[in-house]
């Protein structure tokens, strides 16, 4: 008996008359209904028995034709693939939920995420702070409400300061960087607590980029939403768009055609290829070993040129369409050679940079992150794999043809900027690898399936393995057949606050390195 049945079961047993609407959607989801109260109980109950962790919170504003507000609990098994959707009813004149935040970190994040754009208070929530709304903000705005009204105006009077935790003691002082930076990296701000020129604390505020991405879906018919997905992470162009469309054609019932899921590898390889790379250089760039940094860089502006020949732009926009893919494969473009020659450069690269002492030294040993710390900060992609979490959407929750093809999950456990150097150089290796079985396998066949109309009020949800690691887009469509909500989860959501932990010990100038091997999303974060 797998996992999955025995759930059923059990939740049958253990919550006997709290749990309702009980039933199997797509064939390894399990969604149903649970009273205010449960879900805690819910969460440790899948953690110990099911191996099966939280891996998104989604508030939703249904006081128009339900009176309610609804919270959304997503529940993932990563050995078996399958999904325990918990949905709840809350008061529409008093909205509260028990937090989950002592139990699991990212919960805490999600529920002040919540509170700060419905409104929805976690009850005993230990940290109280803002986290996506700004001192400008009026406190009875909460701007995904559906009959939530813009301010006229914001002003911001500079008497909000944010509150740092203040950490004291002889020779202890702070260093504020940002949230302006030199170059054109986007904002975010980061105050170091140091003695000397070791970091013994590093705070990291976020959300300087906000743009309310997740509203401007609102009310946006299937394809319109597609752009905007397109753009939510400007080097995760097929990452999000996929993650979209693959939640839409989920909702729809559609199968896209047999030739789109291998173009979608293509493409999705494709840009893991160009940015693994480019961090590469620019690890290699934050030790001082600049020639690396500029040789990566030529790599991968021909990459980016692959990408324009492929879907007619350099970010690969276009690529990914609901239903399949808006491109074939040119007829006249070599692609195999083309990466064969890449990744030899690639690999010469890297052996001259790996053979410098200098590099080397600056790597090992700094930016370390524990297996705990990953695991209690719900850590994804590189991150994760380089302190020896096992994670990879493509094999775990296998998506597009990567069911039909061979690879490997890089892994390691040193935790280190070495570790997150090495986990991208395997990456390319396997990249190229995955590309050219695809393109040895490409089957004949359609490039789009028609997607029909959408149901309304049914959760659905597309997970897909970027280059960062997993993105989750969750959808509800409206009678229309129109997006009524719709809820993204960028890998640097759970990635940034384990930087905090990466720079402990560690002195200033690691700072840097250890924030490149990172390389989260501001973008993708604040949406």
């Amino acid at each position: 008996m797998t996992d999955f049945i025995r759930l059923q079961s059990i939740l049958r047993e253990k919550f006997q008359g709290r749990i309702s609407n009980l039933r199997i959607l797509r064939g390894n989801e399990l969604h149903f209904q649970i009273l205010h109260g449960d879900v805690l109980t819910l969460a440790q109950l899948l953690r110990a028995d099911f191996n099966a962790d939280l891996n998104l919170m989604v508030a939703n504003d249904r006081r128009a034709d339900k009176g309610v507000f609804e919270i959304h609990y997503l529940f993932a098994n990563d050995r078996e693939n399958w999904f325990a959707h918990a949905t709840k009813h809350l008061s529409h004149d008093d909205p509260t939920i028990d937090s989950m935040a002592t139990f699991y970190y990212p919960a805490s994040r999600y529920e002040r995420e919540i509170f700060d754009l419905f409104g929805i208070e976690a009850v005993d929530h230990p940290d109280t702070r803002p986290l996506v709304r700004h001192g400008f903000w009026p406190k009875d705005y909460f701007p995904l409400r559906k009959d939530a009204i813009t301010p006229e105006k914001f002003e911001d009077d500079g008497n909000k300061p944010f509150e740092f935790m203040k950490i004291g003691g002889e020779g202890v002082y702070e260093i504020p960087v940002g949230p302006v930076h030199a170059g054109i990296i986007e904002p975010g701000h980061f105050r170091f607590s140091v003695v000397g020129e070791t970091v013994i604390d590093l705070k990291i505020r976020l959300y300087f980029t906000h743009k309310g991405t997740e509203k401007l879906f609102e009310g946006r018919t299937p394809a319109e939403g597609v752009e905007l997905a397109e753009r939510i992470s400007g080097d995760t162009t097929i990452g999000h768009s996929l993650a979209y469309c693959q939640a839409i054609e989920s909702l729809a019932g559609c199968q896209i055609p047999a030739h789109a899921k291998y173009l979608r590898v293509i493409l999705l390889e494709m840009e893991r290829l160009y940015n693994h790379i480019a961090d590469f250089g620019a690890i290699c760039n934050d030790t001082g070993y600049a020639v690396a940094h500029s040789h990566c860089f030529r790599i991968r502006e021909k990459l980016m040129r692959l990408n324009k020949k492929l879907t007619g732009n350099r970010l690969l926009r276009g690529g990914i369409v609901i239903g399949g893919v808006g491109n074939d494969l040119p007829s006249h473009l070599d692609l195999t050679a083309e990466l064969d020659s890449i990744l030899a450069d690639f690999k010469e690269i890297v052996e001259i940079s790996l053979a410098n002492t200098m590099v080397i030294d600056r790597l090992d040993g700094t930016g370390y992150v524990s297996p705990r710390i990953a695991a209690d900060h719900g850590a994804l992609g590189f991150v994760a794999r380089a302190s020896g979490i096992d994670l990879d959407v493509r094999r775990d929750h296998p998506f597009a043809a990567y069911p039909f093809l061979k690879f490997k999950v890089a892994s390691s456990q040193r935790g280190d900027v070495r570790a997150r150097a090495q986990i991208r150089i395997d990456e390319v290796q396997e990249s190229v690898n995955l590309i050219k079985q695809a393109i040895s396998s490409l089957p004949d066949g359609n490039l789009t399936e028609p997607v029909g109309r959408l149901p309304a009020w049914e959760p659905a949800f597309g997970l897909v393995e970027g280059w960062r690691g997993a993105i989750l887009h969750w959808v509800i469509a409206d009678e229309n057949g129109k997006m009524f909500r719709v809820k993204v989860k960028d890998p640097s959501f759970v990635n940034w606050p384990a930087l905090s932990f990466a720079v402990l010990k560690n002195i200033v100038p690691d700072f840097p390195l250890c924030n490149k091997s990172f390389n989260q999303s501001y973008s993708g974060n604040d949406l």
